[in-house]
């Protein structure tokens, strides 16, 4: 594992000659490189003249792309068009890919650690793991949550300010404004025990990003039989029927939700949120169902088998596996 320091996505000239060294750029072309070299995504849609000098010299790296780079996209297709293959964490991923820059990638999902069941609180708790980010859209929870409030439960707002402040202050000014202030925490970002502890607590998990590829925060809630909430058409709502066998009910629901500028419309999610407070039999129903989609996650295991499956082929951008296909 190489750390490389830099202002990723906007890297110095130094920081990418770093780059290029690693990746072999200067090898005068011996395709002598020892293994197989995988970079980070957002490194190399950072540096596409060095994926390129790579590949000149036969040492084409493969890119592990989570998620694609929307505010450059003609550096990254560059990049991915260099790279010996390209390996992204879901189906929904691999579909952006081929939209975007028309190339097929391996799909190899995120695995999840087991986990501890979770035993939840009275009232009901809920949680949102997320760093607090525009693309997270606390706000929009925040707002749902409020149209709720008549029903009993708290939540947590478990993730870090510092990748956007202003979004973060405009969170916590909107708490206070509708008089959340005793009912909604913001933690920062938790980790350990303290991390652990907040999962133990909860309920029910909210994710409802605008854009997400995959969302780890998913598979982990149901690993401890915690239900979900997510924004349909995403890669959450992937990750949530993840463990869920065809005809299987989901554990938990993926809420159809505006999608665009400016303040989206919270009442889709306050109404499945009301409807998950108000029915017992749902609440059931979704940790019944969150309960057997623990026992069925993939392990980090099937995700290293994945992914050496196909650098030990060598499968090039144009002959991937299609975007259903792992």
């Amino acid at each position: 594992m190489v750390t490389v320091d830099g202002g990723w996505p906007g890297p110095s000239a130094r920081e990418r000659r770093k780059v290029a060294g690693l990746l072999g750029a200067w090898s005068q072309g011996s395709g002598d490189a020892a293994g197989v070299t995988i970079v980070d995504g957002l490194i190399a849609s950072a540096c596409p003249d060095e994926m390129e000098y790579a590949a000149l010299a036969r040492q084409a790296p493969w890119v592990l792309l989570h998620m694609p780079f929307r505010d450059e996209p003609a550096k990254e297709r560059r990049a991915l068009a260099a790279a010996a293959g390209i390996i992204c964490p879901s189906v929904t991923g691999a579909r952006e890919i081929q939209a975007l820059h028309g190339l097929t990638s391996v799909v190899a999902v995120p695995g999840t650690e087991p986990a501890p069941v979770a035993e939840g609180s009275t009232p009901p708790h809920l949680a949102m793991v997320a760093a607090l980010h525009p693309n997270k859209a606390q706000l929009l929870a925040v707002r749902a949550l409020a149209l709720v409030a008549d029903q009993p439960w708290t939540a947590s707002l478990v993730g870090s300010g510092g990748m956007d402040p202003d979004y973060a202050a405009a969170v916590e000014t909107e708490i206070n404004r509708l008089g959340l202030g005793g009912r909604v925490r913001m933690t920062d970002e938790l980790t350990g025990s303290a991390l652990a502890a907040e999962w133990h607590r909860s309920n029910l998990t909210l994710l409802v990003s605008r854009s997400e590829t995959f969302g780890l925060a998913v598979t982990e809630s149901l690993a401890r039989a915690i239900p979900v909430v997510v924004r349909a058409g995403t890669g959450a709502e992937e990750a949530l029927t993840l463990g869920t066998p065809d005809g299987g009910i989901a554990p938990g629901a993926a809420v159809e939700l505006v999608h665009g500028p400016g303040e989206e419309d919270p009442e889709p999610l306050a109404d499945a949120l009301r409807t998950w407070l108000d029915e017992p039999e749902v609440r059931e129903r979704w940790r019944s169902a969150a309960l057997k989609s623990r026992g069925r996650l993939p392990g980090w295991d099937a995700t290293a088998l994945a992914v050496l499956a196909a650098v030990t082929r060598g499968v090039a951008p144009a002959a991937a596996c299609a975007a259903g296909g792992g």
